[in-house]
């Protein structure tokens, strides 16, 4: 089976559209998959997908990228903290926030933390969303390595989490503080009436077509006013088009709708 007739027969056997990946970046990572498992071909893979689901939620894992940690780009988690909240919920009586491929839930809980250090986490609502439901259930159990703690801070550590063993638990009431849900982003519904929503070091595996799609969509479900924050390696280069205005670095807000003409 060649790849663009495997990545057509996963569409219609999975709804995962494959086709809006970038095309060398995917074929590069599913060569690696193949050899891997010591596979001759694609049709051995596709056969191996469609054999149990668990097939496919291993091809699921491998190929997203879940490499997450709390506070990635501490800078811009700071700029959230001290600038972009305060402002936004000055003007809200509660928000409503999406993590979007949240991976193992590092960055939700990164929000919970913020929430709660700044009084708002009663008036907060925060969904966390990927396509990988084992990543999702990584996520749900909230215990971390070392490693992916390394932004957080001495005080934050004591405070929101638990030593169990080498590894760090996060702590009841702060899980409490995140919903979980799957999701695709190229082919689900999108909810609506967000206020804040991440989706950070995502769209870089995407086209540019398919980027500006999630982008759109984005904007229809944020509220006006509402924030979109991006990851540092990523640029929305015709903001404006896609309805929204530049507010600092990673961080956008969805444009006033304009005026209609008196007639």
């Amino acid at each position: 089976m060649e790849f663009g007739a495997f990545k057509n027969r996963v569409l219609t056997s999975f709804h995962l559209d494959l086709n809006s990946y970038k095309e060398k970046q995917l074929k590069r990572r599913l060569d690696s998959y193949l050899s891997r498992l010591k596979m001759a071909n694609y049709g051995e893979l596709f056969n191996r997908m469609t054999a149990n689901r668990v097939s496919y939620e291993e091809f699921l894992d491998y190929l997203t990228i879940n490499v997450s940690e709390f506070f990635r780009d501490p800078q811009r988690f700071s700029d959230l903290q001290k600038e972009h909240l305060p402002e936004l919920i000055n003007s809200r009586n509660s928000v409503k926030i999406w993590s979007a491929a949240c991976s193992n839930g590092s960055e939700p809980y990164s929000l919970a933390i913020i929430m709660e250090e700044l009084g708002l986490s009663g008036r907060s609502k925060i969904i966390a969303t990927d396509i990988d439901r084992q990543i999702l259930n990584k996520a749900e159990r909230a215990t971390y390595s070392k490693e992916s703690l390394k932004n957080v801070s001495a005080a934050r550590l004591e405070r929101f989490f638990s030593q169990a063993g080498t590894s760090y638990a996060l702590k009841e009431a702060l899980r409490r503080k995140v919903t979980f849900r799957h999701h695709d982003l190229l082919s689900g519904e999108y909810d609506n009436n967000y206020d804040l929503i991440l989706c950070r070091n995502v769209t870089i595996y995407f086209t540019k077509e398919a980027q500006e799609v999630i982008y759109r969509r984005f904007n229809n479900s944020l509220t006006n006013g509402g924030l979109l924050f991006i990851g540092g390696s990523e640029m929305i280069f015709n903001y404006k088009e896609l309805g929204f205005e530049k507010l600092s670095t990673c961080f956008y807000r969805k444009s006033a709708p304009h005026n209609k003409p008196k007639i």
